[in-house]
C-alpha cells in the first residue's frame, strides 16, 4: 500500500479550509439573523463595542467571582481562558482563531444560557448575544 505523503495531506487541508471558513460564516449569519429579528422592527444593527462592552464588564448582579466574560476567558479573546473555579482551559473566543466558535446555534445558546446569569445576574437578550458574537467576529 502507498503512503500518502505529509505534504499532500497539507496541501488538501489548505483546499478545504476556505470552505470551512464560508460555512463557519454562513453558520454564524444564521445566528445572527435570528437574533436581529428577535430584536425586533427598527433594528439598526449590532455592535462590536457594545459587544467589548459586554465581554469585558465589569457587571454587576452575577455571581461575584464573575464580574466579567474576561474573567474566565482573558481580557484578549484571542487568548486561552482558564474557567475561574476548576482552572479548565478554555478555548479562544476570538472567530481568528477558534473559527468554529458560534456557529451551532445549540452550543451558543447552551452557553449564553449558564454564561450571562453567572455574569449578569440575568438572561442574555437578543441585542446583547448579537453584539458579544460580532465583537468576537471581528476579533
Amino acid at each position: 500500500m502507498k503512503k500518502t505523503s505529509p505534504l499532500l495531506i497539507l496541501f488538501l487541508i489548505s483546499l478545504s479550509a476556505p470552505a470551512l471558513a464560508a460555512g463557519n460564516d454562513a453558520a454564524r449569519k444564521d445566528i445572527l439573523d435570528g437574533y436581529a429579528a428577535a430584536v425586533g422592527p427598527g433594528f439598526a444593527g449590532f455592535s462590536a463595542e457594545r459587544g467589548r462592552a459586554l465581554f469585558l464588564g465589569p457587571h454587576a448582579g452575577g455571581k461575584p467571582e464573575t464580574p466579567a466574560c474576561a474573567t474566565c476567558h482573558t481580557p484578549d479573546p484571542r487568548a486561552t481562558g482558564h474557567h475561574y473555579r476548576t482552572g479548565r482551559d478554555i478555548p479562544p473566543m476570538a472567530v481568528s482563531v477558534t473559527p468554529d466558535r458560534f456557529t451551532s446555534q445549540a452550543e451558543v445558546e447552551k452557553r449564553f444560557g449558564r454564561d450571562c446569569p453567572a455574569v449578569l445576574g440575568r438572561d442574555c437578550s437578543p441585542l446583547e448575544k448579537g453584539d458579544f458574537i460580532t465583537y468576537l467576529a471581528g476579533q
